[in-house]
């Protein structure tokens, strides 16, 4: 029985198919379980972590883990709610899973519990914020001007805009100036 078999059997309609990937979705529950079951059936390499902002209520994180013997690819994913998010350390089955969720818990504040180090990996000592969340706000759009002009005007020539509009991101208190849709 080949691996993508094995995983096809295992988890039935929860595995679909992307890219000329296998794909298997799975409850945070069984997210260690899942990558030590693909492990044991040839999935041996362990490529890729990362996480996913889907607001406004979960977080995805998607492991990619292959078969050298195979040649195949095998993409794990699960979601966790956006109040409390938090997974199991899959640095159990992967050693190399290690820097991935240090820097997932990092930049999208997601916890893996039972991590051996989890140290900041990136951001300097006394970042605050998750800086891949869609609703982190980027002080650089505050402090400059938005490069892409969307309507005439707004770039300086031509007719005046028909409406001032901050970039995506700033809160309206932040440019100094009333919303002109206030």
């Amino acid at each position: 029985m080949t691996a993508a078999t094995a995983v096809r059997e295992r988890y039935g309609s929860r595995v679909s198919e992307a890219f000329g990937q296998l794909v298997v979705d799975v409850e945070p529950a069984e997210w260690v379980d899942a990558l030590a079951f693909a492990r044991s059936r040839g999935y041996e390499f362990f490529d890729w972590l990362a996480g996913v902002d889907e607001p406004p209520d979960a977080f995805g994180v998607v492991a990619h883990v292959f078969d050298p013997v195979a040649i195949a690819h095998l993409l794990v994913r699960t979601r966790v709610p956006r109040a409390d998010p938090r997974l199991p350390t899959a640095t159990g089955v992967f050693r190399g899973a290690d820097w991935h969720e240090r820097e997932t818990r990092e930049m999208f504040g997601i916890v893996f519990d039972g991590h051996p180090d989890p140290r900041p990996l990136l951001l300097p000592d006394g970042f605050e914020g998750h800086p891949l969340r869609k609703d982190f706000v980027l002080a650089a759009r505050v402090a400059k001007p938005w490069p892409g002009a969307k309507e005439p005007g707004e770039s300086g020539h031509g007719s005046p805009s028909r409406r001032k509009m901050l970039p995506p991101g700033v809160p309206a208190d932040w440019s100094g100036r009333e919303r002109a849709d206030d």
